[in-house]
């Protein structure tokens, strides 16, 4: 019965909509039937409208027109005895909201929706927080603000490196880094002295570090000691890790500590551009990467490492509400056997170690060219949950 009512939930705020590709152009939606009587409102106010039906409530406020089921606004209901304010949290029982209820009363002004069910609670909206959360409105919604960017869009941005100090001691400094990285899925803190020791306090600055099968912070050369090929002075394609993980890491970081010889740079690539390119050249293959899944798999027996990990989704994975894109899961050299797909050919974006180099790695691509001496690398896998909330209580949109 509770999981009947949550699908009930769910449908609800699906609405009917046709699936859209987030850049593509949008169709008029369908035509309200709206009352030809409109509330009066405040001058600053939107024009409000609404007409009750069967099961919802089709509301149009401003530009935005809501369907809201019945069952979602009485289980969403924000009154004292249905939410915990101070907990911010749900106390109503979901599975004892009847799925036939409707409202006895409905009544709209300038700011507010007022509904009063058939044992006389009274539920109230305000029509701001309704066109946020309703399904419509979140559908004009941007979950990240992102700028893409190609190598020539990122130089001429001039993204300023976050000194180390500032980075460490003030919320200024964290708050302008987090802020790059939000936009530009990198960011960069220089005057790091190169250690492993420095690296692990930087990292944690901004989240818990993610212990994974390579451990927590990591440190190698290439001497291969594992059973990968970042382990060694070969070219390395550019890609995202762990796609051979349930849910690949979301934030990593990378320290070069020490290199005596010639190669290596980094290659960057925001996947997101990427991806926009190959949706406005060729639609047809943005949603085949957005549909079909790959099998990703790494399996490792080196020395006292034994490890067989198998991770399965779409190159590009979006948001169902919005179509916002939002992970990037690809990597050919752990690209297990499966379907066919077709690949997306990101631009030959180049960048050097700038000191200490964080990466979102549910978007940029990264790689690097083949190398030559002896070379030292640092860094470590951060929760990306926590870098979110990091950025949430510094007052910026995650």
């Amino acid at each position: 019965m509770w999981c009947q009512r949550l699908a009930w939930l769910l449908r609800g705020r699906r609405g009917s909509a046709g699936r859209r590709w987030p850049w593509l152009p949008r169709g008029p939606g369908p035509v309200l039937a709206v009352p030809a009587r409109c509330h009066p409102t405040a001058p600053a106010s939107p024009c409000c409208a609404w007409q009750l039906h069967q099961d919802h409530l089709e509301l149009r406020y401003g530009s935005t027109v809501m369907r809201l089921d019945f069952v979602w606004l009485r289980d969403h209901c924000r009154s004292a005895s249905c939410y915990n304010a101070k907990t911010s949290q749900r106390s109503l029982d979901t599975a004892s909201v009847d799925l036939a209820i409707q409202p006895q009363a409905v009544r709209v002004d300038e700011t507010t929706l007022f509904l009063t069910w058939p044992d006389g609670h009274v539920t109230r909206y305000g029509l701001e927080w309704l066109a946020r959360n309703s399904y419509e409105g979140q559908k004009q919604q941007v979950m990240h603000p992102r700028i893409l960017w190609n190598a020539e869009i990122y130089q001429q941005a001039q993204v300023p490196s976050i000194d180390c100090r500032s980075f460490l001691e003030t919320d200024e400094g964290l708050k302008e880094f987090l802020q790059n990285f939000l936009l530009y899925g990198i960011a960069f803190v220089e005057n790091v002295p190169p250690t492993k020791e420095d690296t692990e306090i930087l990292a944690k600055r901004i989240s818990i570090i993610r212990e994974t099968i390579y451990g927590r912070m990591w440190y190698f050369t290439s001497d291969f000691s594992r059973g990968d090929t970042a382990y060694t002075k070969l070219a390395l394609d550019r890609h995202t890790d762990t796609t051979y993980f349930q849910e690949p890491c979301g934030i990593q970081v990378f320290h070069c500590l020490k290199h005596e010889g010639t190669g290596g740079r980094t290659l960057l690539v925001d996947g997101f551009h990427a991806a926009e390119q190959v949706l406005h050249q060729a639609p047809e293959h943005f949603e085949l990467l957005a549909k079909v899944p790959l099998k990703h798999e790494y399996v490792e027996n080196v020395g006292g490492c034994h490890n067989h990990m198998i991770g399965v989704g779409p190159v590009l994975n979006i948001y169902p509400w919005n179509n916002e894109l939002y992970l990037i899961r690809y990597n050919n050299y752990d690209r297990a056997p499966g379907p066919a797909c077709c690949g997306c050919c990101p631009p030959d974006d180049l960048f050097p170690f700038l000191q200490v180099l964080f990466v979102d790695n549910w978007r940029v691509l990264h790689g690097r060219e083949a190398f030559t001496g002896y070379r030292q690398l640092c860094g470590c896998y951060l929760t990306r949950d926590d870098v979110l909330n990091t950025a949430r209580l510094l007052g910026l949109q995650a």
